[in-house]
């Protein structure tokens, strides 16, 4: 399975990054290779609670891209 995930880095230089499709599921770390670490680990227990608890598994949210020209 694929999740897009983002990553920012907040004012304080941490790494924050989130799971749009998977409402809640945040991770930080102190770099951006880090932040991707943990943010995976933290796929990967959503999914096993939502597993456990009998409840549907999100579909991943699709992007793209577009070009805006001033």
């Amino acid at each position: 399975m694929k999740f897009r995930i983002i990553i920012e880095q907040d004012e304080d230089g941490v790494f924050v990054a989130e799971c749009p499709s998977l409402p809640g599921c945040v991770s930080q770390g102190k770099t951006r290779k880090e932040a991707k670490k943990n943010i995976t680990d933290a796929i990967k227990g959503y999914l096993k609670s939502l597993r456990k608890h009998n409840e549907p598994i999100p579909p991943p949210i699709y992007e793209e891209m577009v070009e805006i020209r001033l």
